[in-house]
């Protein structure tokens, strides 16, 4: 069971909080780099409980920093985004990306005192057409992570954004929980659209798999299996990777290449951030189809700080239930998979009371996920010692997600490694 005091810690990640600080010794995916335009109109950023401003400047660089100009604390929000650098309209400083002060206009040129003055900005860059940001010490950013789904041309990545109103950890959990998915995402009818030549098509093996689970250098994984008919065992691999990514088992582990990450906005918001590598499907591998489908609409992008990648979909209309289809055809009666998820996820509160949990055997994958994230933010709160991978972004390499057969003697880890490695073979990868 998650103690009151240990709930406090796993879902606070506010400044000075101690998950809020082991999340601030990793890069943030935070935008889309299609909503900052050189000299365009800046973008307010929640992330970690901190209010941010984002702007593209002239030559195209991004910046990310307080919204209060270090001034008065007048929102930069407000401010003009010209001439490489981003002016308070409140008395006219202006600082560039790196939250220099560039001018202060309303000071005599003998009494000026901008090389005095810094706005607290933190380092951003760009990959797979999102803007990433590093909100830890300035003076010893890392690399940004070798998570797999990152690492292609943006041409071939597809990245989407979807806010949900709750908890980072209630959202993230949900995506290494298999045993859902045969409850929340089937349908009545048997229409399923799994892969008919795949074992994954029984009902049974989702909803009662058996596990095995392991540490990694850079989060947890889990593999799910049942027995097949020809002496095998059919393996679904999930991870979790620190700080707070999961990486899904929805395709064949030697094409499937995704991650999704659940960026803490504030305690009550997180936004999804998912890397889907478009060019790595099969031909013929099956999609989730009808009441399953990977699909959202969303509300019109506002300017608020919670304005962006709303569903339209939400707890205001009940997401759109349909009761008759529930009676009928769907198990929930909501349309979509991310829609489903978002639902439960959303419908356990801004926070979910933890303490108030009665674990279950399918939830060894849970648990032993928040064990390694309060002891990661221990160690870093009392000792100060780097959490996993944080220095060594290669370790994130390790991690694809996805479903496989291997012979029921096979140690499911090599035969994880040699299902990568094949597919893989220019970078190859070992546990241990």
């Amino acid at each position: 069971m998650t103690t009151e005091a240990e709930a406090e810690i796993l879902t606070r990640t506010g400044p000075g909080s101690a998950m809020g600080e082991l999340m601030r010794q990793y890069w943030i995916p935070a935008a889309a780099s299609g909503e900052l335009v050189a000299d365009g109109d800046p973008v307010r950023l929640m992330l970690l409980s901190e209010k941010l401003v984002a702007f593209r400047d002239s030559s195209g660089r991004v910046g990310v920093m307080d919204h209060r100009c270090p001034h008065r604390c007048a929102s930069l929000f407000f401010g003009r985004n010209e001439e490489d650098g981003i002016r308070c309209v409140y008395h006219g400083w202006k600082f560039d990306v790196e939250g220099n002060c560039m001018d202060m206009a309303n000071v005599p040129p003998a009494q000026d005192f901008k090389h005095k003055v810094k706005a607290k900005a933190y380092a951003a860059r760009e990959r797979a057409g999102v803007v990433w940001v590093f909100m830890g010490d300035q003076s010893n950013i890392p690399a940004l992570p070798d998570i797999e789904a990152t690492l292609t041309p943006d041409a071939e990545v597809n990245a989407v954004f979807i806010q949900r109103e709750c908890s980072y950890l209630q959202s993230f959990e949900g995506s290494i929980d298999t045993s859902h998915a045969g409850f929340l995402h089937s349908d009545l009818a048997g229409r399923l659209n799994f892969d008919t030549a795949s074992p994954d098509k029984r009902g049974d093996f989702i909803r009662q798999p058996e596990y095995e689970i392991t540490e990694t250098k850079c989060g947890t994984a889990y593999g799910a299996y049942h027995p097949t008919e020809d002496g095998g065992n059919y393996w679904r691999v999930a991870h979790f990777l620190f700080p707070f990514w999961t990486l899904s088992p929805t395709g064949p582990i030697d094409g499937h290449v995704a991650a999704r990450a659940w960026v803490p906005m504030d305690d009550t918001h997180n936004m999804s951030v998912y890397f889907g590598v478009t060019r790595k499907r099969k031909a013929g591998t099956n999609r989730l189809a009808g009441g399953v489908a990977n699909f959202t609409d969303f509300e019109p992008n506002t300017t608020d700080w919670f304005g962006r990648w709303r569903s339209a979909a939400n707890a205001g209309n009940d997401y759109r239930i349909d009761r008759a289809k529930q009676r009928t055809e769907s198990y929930s009666g909501i349309e979509g998979l991310i829609l489903q998820d978002t639902m439960v996820t959303e419908s356990m509160g801004g926070i979910a009371d933890l303490p108030f949990e009665h674990l279950a055997p399918s939830d060894q994958m849970i648990a032993v996920t928040r064990r390694r994230m309060l002891q990661a933010a221990d160690a870093l709160a009392k000792s100060g010692a780097r959490p996993p991978a944080a220095d060594t972004p290669e370790d994130f390499f390790i991690a694809r997600s996805g479903y496989f057969v291997a012979p029921r003697d096979a140690n499911w880890l090599d035969a994880y490694c040699q299902r990568l490695n094949e597919a893989r073979p220019e970078r190859q990868i070992a546990f241990g």
